[in-house]
């Protein structure tokens, strides 16, 4: 598998023999903070990546001892010169845009049909949630810290966090969170539900990580890429909305290989084999 080079990321195929990719964030001396590279090349990769058949998980971490810890302070400040302008409208205007060129950047986790798993230890700050709350699957280590921390910048958060958050740890605990700012821990982000689970090193991390994204992996694509699908879309319809769409995609793709050889290996008690995607 070819690898792009990239300044603000680092893309290492798991092993050879695994459909399992891990995308690091890659700037460990400042924290991977986010930098105007990020938000132009971390799109780029995950499309190159849902357009790789060879892949079939995407993994996400940071390079270092954290995962993110905002967006690059010198972006922000670069803000004031580049949307200043004696004219309100316009600043305005082309400001707005940049903000939406932002927020594409971190919904691109979400347009991917691969599933995405965040990795996460050390620090997980503003921005950082952003990105992994629009991630499929979330784990990090015991002591890793959280924040949302956008109020204590001046700043309504406006990535996506003030969006995705509330549907995943409540919209009581959203608005706490979001109004304080306050650093909270890998156990109270498992007690939330921000992570689905909490481990008490980075090995172990690693480990859980690796093994449920070669799990996923090994099942069909179809079906994976399906699952995703659907529940990103029910998230915004009511019941019977969603339950309508996925009987419309199923029409389309159930009667798939893959459905064949999924009930094959279970009647001959063997694993299944499924195409590449």
């Amino acid at each position: 598998m070819e690898i792009e080079g990239y300044k603000s990321l680092q893309i290492v195929p798991h092993n050879p023999k695994s459909s399992v990719v891990y995308v690091y964030l890659n700037r460990p001396s400042q924290r991977n903070a986010l930098s105007s590279d990020f938000f132009t090349e971390f799109p780029k990769a995950l499309n190159s990546l849902d357009h790789n058949p060879q892949v079939n998980v995407i993994v996400l971490s940071g390079a270092g001892h954290h995962f993110c810890s905002g967006i690059d302070l010198n972006s922000l400040s670069s803000l004031f010169k580049d949307h200043s302008s004696h004219d309100r409208g316009r600043s305005g205007e082309k400001l707005r845009r940049h903000i939406l060129g932002l927020q594409d950047a971190i919904s691109a986790i979400e347009r991917c049909r691969k599933p995405v798993i965040a990795s996460i230890q050390g620090a997980c700050i503003g921005g950082g949630v952003d990105i992994i709350t629009a991630c499929d699957i979330r784990f990090c280590t015991k002591d890793a810290f959280f924040s949302v921390k956008e109020v204590d910048l001046a700043i309504t958060a406006d990535l996506g966090t003030l969006q995705r958050l509330p549907s995943i740890v409540g919209y009581g605990n959203a608005v706490e969170l979001a109004l304080t700012a306050r650093r909270f821990s890998g156990l109270e982000a498992k007690e939330l539900g921000l992570v689905s689970r909490a481990f008490n090193s980075k090995h172990e991390l690693d480990e859980a990580v690796r093994d449920v994204a070669e799990a996923i992996a090994a099942k069909s694509p179809l079906a994976v890429i399906g699952t995703k699908a659907v529940l990103l879309k029910s998230r915004d319809l009511t019941v019977e909305q969603g339950l309508d769409y996925v009987a419309t995609r199923n029409s389309a793709t159930l009667l798939s290989n893959d459905l064949h050889e999924a009930v094959s290996a279970q009647i001959q008690k063997r694993k299944p084999a499924f195409s590449k995607l």
